[in-house]
């Protein structure tokens, strides 16, 4: 379904958002107070707008009530992060998501209302992080400070057996959310499916701690 987005600053992060949400087929309006920050989006996203988000009356201007979600991408100074998000709020459209550089900052943001935060710099430091540590982990998403989901390539130990044999649950404490092989995509496998090879994908989630277990096997 093709949503709107609103991306508030256009640094690395928002900018790389924006031009992805874009490609995905969504309508994005990118917004940032540097207009040499905002032209090379010109012709790449549906709309590309030169203005300063602290200001209600810009926001008002661009419409930002009725996009589906804005994103506040501006995430350097936590004063300007925090008012753009507090005007963001005050329009009572937009589910708001928040760049954080720190937990002080997240904590702010939540406290005015955003309903997201997210800390991209931490969550590409976890993914490379657990990616160099075992060259079967394919992709790693942290969910909170305790729980995760990992992709990785089927253990060994575990090809030619069942999810009940292995009795994944109880051993392991994960559950097994897919498993890939070639372009076929498993959901939710019952109890019986077995796994065939070292080259297929499974997807697990779990607390971190089970998981580092699984990673080490």
């Amino acid at each position: 379904m093709k949503k709107s987005f609103l991306i508030v600053g256009l640094g690395r992060f928002g900018a790389s958002l924006a031009l992805e949400l874009c490609a995905l087929g969504h309508e994005v309006l990118a917004l940032d107070i540097r207009g040499e920050a905002v032209q090379p989006l010109a012709d790449r996203v549906t709309h590309a707008v030169v203005g300063d988000a602290r200001d209600p009356d810009v926001l008002s201007s661009i419409g930002a009530r009725n996009f589906d979600c804005a994103v506040v991408a501006a995430g350097g100074d936590l004063g300007i992060s925090a008012l753009i998000t507090l005007n963001l709020k005050e329009l009572q459209g937009p589910k708001v998501v928040g760049k954080a550089n720190s937990e002080v900052h997240a904590k702010v943001l939540k406290k005015i209302g955003a309903d997201l935060v997210v800390f991209p710099e931490r969550e590409m430091a976890l993914r490379l992080a657990h990616s160099l540590a075992s060259s079967d982990i394919l992709n790693f998403i942290e969910l909170s400070d305790e729980y995760s989901i990992v992709e990785r390539m089927v253990p060994r130990e575990w090809v030619g057996k069942s999810i009940v044999q292995l009795d994944i649950r109880a051993k392991w404490k994960l559950t097994v959310i897919a498993v890939r092989t070639g372009e076929k995509m498993n959901v939710a496998p019952d109890r019986d499916f077995v796994f065939q090879s070292v080259e297929d994908c499974l997807v697990v989630l779990g607390h971190n701690k089970d998981i580092d277990r699984l990673e080490r096997i």
